[in-house]
């Protein structure tokens, strides 16, 4: 396999630069129709991979919206991640761990080894523990050619306490995340496989956003970004930029043809945008 880098700049170049979010709560399952149960989300998962999985450049399942139905919730994930990377999508678990030591290496083993039925092409992860406990994740993912977000300047208004927090070195915690991110992407052609999730409704980054790596940007639609606004978030780095939809697109189910042309919308709104 190529590295993960290589593989997404490659989907972005090919077929646009979107990822769409796999989130089955209850209120989505309910607009479709559908029962919050299981078969509900199994119907709902299969046809999200069935109409999107072959066009778009990443898929994003929300693990904790499968994981509420225990151990067969967990099955339809596996499915899920299976069907989605057959049909030539990446799958990004959005699963957003985060530990130390041994339990982090644990982590890293359920979506970043290939043995692993929930083996995904990358992982969120949180680096609030400090950056150094992701260690086992990165290592796993280099060795795997798989990839890693780490949370750096997230959508979420209660982020910024955190984040926006200066350290006596005067830099930002989300600066340092970043910082850190560069270093393991150095060198790497043409996308590092390490990125950063940095939310699309910042009104400005404040952040020096070149880590030669991908950028996770989620808020857009539902949340009040849209992909207009990329430009003057990420500036010179756009190209890097993996926006992240969800509900706008997901809103569209159950018909496959909807799911479709609201995905296609996004791509097309993305690509004026970058001009």
């Amino acid at each position: 396999m190529t590295t993960f880098g290589t593989r997404l700049r490659h989907a972005m170049d090919t077929r646009g630069q979107l990822c769409v979010g796999i989130d089955p709560h209850a209120a989505l399952l309910a607009a479709w129709g559908l029962g919050d149960d299981l078969a509900g989300l199994e119907t709902f998962s299969r046809t999200v991979v069935e109409a999107l999985a072959d066009r778009v450049a990443v898929l994003k399942p929300q693990a904790a919206f499968f994981e509420r139905f225990g151990s067969k919730g967990v099955a339809v994930l596996e499915r899920s991640v299976a069907d989605a990377r057959a049909a030539g999508a990446l799958v990004l678990m959005d699963a957003k761990r985060g530990d130390i030591g041994s339990t982090m290496a644990a982590y890293a083993e359920a979506f970043l080894s290939p043995g692993s039925p929930l083996f995904s092409d990358a992982v969120t992860v949180s680096p609030y523990l400090g950056f150094g406990s992701l260690q086992p994740a990165l290592d796993l993912a280099r060795a795997n050619d798989a990839g890693v977000f780490a949370l750096a300047l997230t959508s979420n208004p209660e982020g910024f306490e955190v984040q926006r927090a200066v350290g006596p070195d005067g830099v930002s915690v989300a600066q340092g995340v970043l910082n850190r991110l560069a270093a393991e992407n150095k060198g790497a052609e043409p996308l590092g496989s390490f990125g950063a999730v940095v939310g699309a409704t910042l009104a400005d980054a404040g952040a020096d956003l070149a880590i030669n790596g991908p950028l996770l940007a989620p808020g857009i639609g539902a949340q009040g970004a849209t992909m207009a606004d990329l430009p003057r978030v990420f500036g010179a780095e756009v190209r890097n930029v993996v926006p992240s939809v969800s509900r706008d697109v997901l809103k569209h189910g159950p018909s496959v043809s909807a799911l479709r042309q609201a995905a296609q919308r996004f791509v097309e709104e993305y690509a004026a945008a970058a001009m």
